[in-house]
């Protein structure tokens, strides 16, 4: 293995690489696959939608493979031209070396990818992470969003520690020492109110097994970084989430973000169930429609 890798074996390395392939392809959409150089490293991008499609960047969440998440917005997939790319640093096809979301250094890292692709301004879907990531470019680049959606978002507001650590870390720790599926699915449980699919979990459990986490979550965004924000923005948030509830993102986000159209809470875990996905798709489809 070479010395900067998020990956702790070559052996894991292809398998979750093979996951992120197979998923891929289950998607049944044309998928072009395009790497960019950017000033943080390469980056590979997933590219579908109608070419004359109005662009659409989103954003992966963390610790998982772009596909995963990317499915969970799949209805927008064939409405826009669509620009997916493997977060740095996370499971995917991009440079394996992790970065700060503390900085600015992920707002110049989306900044590259749109000039690369010619891309002057956007739409933005963000997942968890991801939505840390596009809080960080409406902090330093607020004219390159035209609209944003941040679903089941970091950046915002955090659950207690106390309550991770009890239901997510010493269950994980269970899970790497012993690789019991009954740990693996408390874990899924929590994150999903049970509705995570078998596929899902599965890919989770190996990402816990042969990939160093990511354990900093994004910087929480303040009012003061937002006040040249002012795209439409749309949150959505799960009242189960147990690393984000929605009761705290709705009430910081009202505090932070100038433009903020709405906040819908949803009664599902940070992973949400695909009845949840149905009318989260449908919020975001008559969000796009009146302010993109």
């Amino acid at each position: 293995m070479k010395k900067h890798t998020i990956y702790k074996s070559e052996k894991g390395k292809e398998l979750i690489k093979s996951h992120y392939d197979f998923y891929v392809g289950s998607m049944n959409l044309e998928f072009e696959h395009k790497y960019v150089d950017t000033r943080l490293g390469k980056t590979h991008i997933l590219l579908t939608g109608p070419k004359e499609g109005k662009p659409l960047i989103i954003l992966q969440g963390g610790n998982c493979i772009n596909p995963m998440t990317l499915s969970w917005f799949s209805p927008l997939l064939k409405e826009y031209r669509v620009y997916a790319p493997d977060t740095i640093g996370h499971p995917g096809y991009s440079e394996e070396v992790r970065l700060s979301t503390k900085d600015e250094g992920m707002a110049f890292w989306l900044l590259d990818l749109m000039e690369s692709l010619q891309i002057k301004k956007s739409a933005f879907v963000g997942p968890s992470y991801g939505a840390g990531i596009i809080l960080r470019l409406a902090t330093y680049f607020p004219k390159k969003l035209a609209c944003s959606v941040l679903v089941s978002p970091s950046g915002i507001n955090l659950s207690s520690k106390l309550s991770m650590i009890r239901k997510i870390l010493i269950p994980l720790l269970g899970f790497k020492l012993t690789s019991s599926k009954k740990k693996l699915q408390l874990i899924s449980d929590v994150m999903s109110m049970g509705s995570m699919k078998e596929i899902d979990e599965i890919i989770v459990g190996d990402i816990f097994k042969y990939v160093k986490l990511e354990q900093d979550m994004p910087k929480l965004t303040t009012r003061d970084e937002l006040l040249n924000y002012s795209a439409p923005t749309l949150v959505i948030a799960g009242k189960q989430d147990i690393f984000f509830p929605g009761e705290l993102i709705s009430k910081r986000a009202n505090e932070i973000i100038p433009n903020l159209i709405s906040t819908n809470l949803y009664d599902m875990g940070h992973f949400p169930s695909e009845e949840c996905l149905r009318s989260i798709n449908l919020d975001i489809k008559q969000f796009f429609e009146t302010y993109y």
